[in-house]
């Protein structure tokens, strides 16, 4: 089966901005929240680093099980109108989130955001922003898109502590848990709000995707064969689940700061938030320049920088009251991370991947790429509640030098294999 890939012009501006608010925001109930407030969330849920974790493990299975079918459905259909489904029907857990449920409810509900970030929204997204960049632009595409995504998410992040601090009726450090609670249900909510509101914005205002670009057939099986007979399919997976360790690995930076550097709650999540923003930086400096030579030469530096990074935590250097060389750390290991994450879809156009089978080659490569959302949190919240203190972290560090080895490898393989094309 041959596909043609039509050559396409960059779309709008106001496409790619609206791609970025919902690539974000999509996550931002299920991940950001419990991100930037770890140590909050984990008390006004009452749960332990390892029953998180498994939140996130449920939330992973699903998701495995929707990448495919998933990618497989954007190829047939307008990206908008999928993204703006998923959004509305993501909004709506936040009000669940907001009652304080029980246990076995938030299983249900990790489970439930498994489904509506993924099964419609995933394929979509990547393939709409691969259109809108055009045959010439997938580094500046993908590179404003997650550097968009980051801006997003650390501004929310920023937003989601301005909104807990005016809702607390004393100090962080004297305020009951109710009162945590209480305000924590705004955060929650406002958050929902956001996520309802993006979806309108998007079927009112995002560019719907030009002829050429959606697979009429129905055949399900012979597109994912042809993917899977594709060598820089598999290479890409391999790159995608050691980065992806990666950047499970910063849901604990604020705990790390809690844990190690014994900050407060409140400079904890402003640590969470703050680190958000290299992300924007790291992503948006690779859009303006990973157009000009190859993606994969990015992608291995990154491994790299994460590599060193991750062996500082891991050699347990960074301990209480050295501020400085912790924030250092913080900012080798997220750089390489964001670096690697701003460009590995955009491998798709070196790898000769057909535009037009986009959605079905993003749903095979996820599939794989994405299992550390089963395995990755309930492993790093074990090791957490077993070890506590720098012990844990430096397991968890520790770890993250493996997949970075592992993530090395497979980008040098890969450019060996853009070298055979040319």
């Amino acid at each position: 089966m041959k596909f043609k890939d039509p050559e396409l012009e960059k779309g709008s501006f106001l496409s790619i901005s609206l791609l970025i608010l919902s690539g974000e925001l999509i996550f931002l109930l299920p991940y950001v929240l419990a991100r930037v407030f770890r140590p909050t969330f984990l008390e006004v849920f009452n749960l332990t680093n390892l029953e998180l974790g498994s939140l996130f493990s449920i939330y992973g299975t699903v998701a495995i099980l929707s990448y495919l079918y998933g990618g497989v459905i954007s190829d047939k259909f307008q990206p908008k109108i999928l993204i703006a489904i998923s959004l509305f029907f993501t909004s709506f857990g936040g009000i669940v989130l907001s009652t304080y449920p029980s246990y076995w409810m938030l299983q249900i509900l990790w489970g439930y955001w498994g489904f509506t970030t993924v099964f419609l929204f995933w394929g979509a997204m990547i393939k709409a922003t691969r259109v809108w960049g055009g045959s010439k632009n997938q580094g500046e595409a993908f590179g404003l898109l997650d550097g968009g995504r980051g801006l997003v998410a650390a501004s929310m992040g920023t937003l989601g502590v301005l909104v807990f601090s005016l809702f607390l009726t004393n100090d962080i450090e004297i305020a009951s848990l109710v009162e945590r609670k209480n305000a924590f249900k705004y955060v929650i909510l406002f958050s929902s709000f956001i996520v309802f509101l993006t979806g309108i914005l998007v079927i009112l205002y995002m560019e719907s995707s030009r002829e050429g670009v959606v697979n009429k057939s129905s055949s399900l099986f012979p597109n994912i064969r042809s993917v899977i007979k594709i060598q820089s399919v598999w290479l890409i997976m391999f790159i995608i689940i050691a980065a992806y360790v990666g950047y499970k690995v910063t849901d604990i930076y604020s705990l790390y700061a809690s844990d190690v550097m014994r900050f407060d709650n409140l400079e904890a999540a402003n640590i969470g938030s703050l680190q958000l923003y290299l992300r924007p930086l790291v992503c948006l400096l690779i859009a303006l320049f990973a157009d000009k030579k190859s993606y994969i030469h990015f992608i291995i530096i990154g491994f790299i920088v994460m590599l060193v990074g991750a062996l500082i935590f891991s050699l347990g250097i960074v301990q209480v009251n050295m501020n400085y060389i912790f924030f250092f750390s913080l900012i080798v290991v997220a750089t390489g991370t964001y670096a690697i994450r701003a460009l590995y879809f955009s491998l798709m156009q070196e790898g000769r991947i057909p535009l037009v089978l986009t959605g079905t080659a993003v749903g095979v490569i996820s599939v794989v790429g994405y299992t550390p959302d089963i395995f990755a949190s309930p492993m790093i919240g074990y090791l957490l509640d077993t070890y506590p203190g720098i012990i844990g972290h430096q397991y968890v560090f520790a770890i993250l030098v493996l997949f970075s080895i592992v993530g090395l490898w497979a980008s040098i393989k890969f450019s060996k294999l853009v070298t055979s094309f040319n």
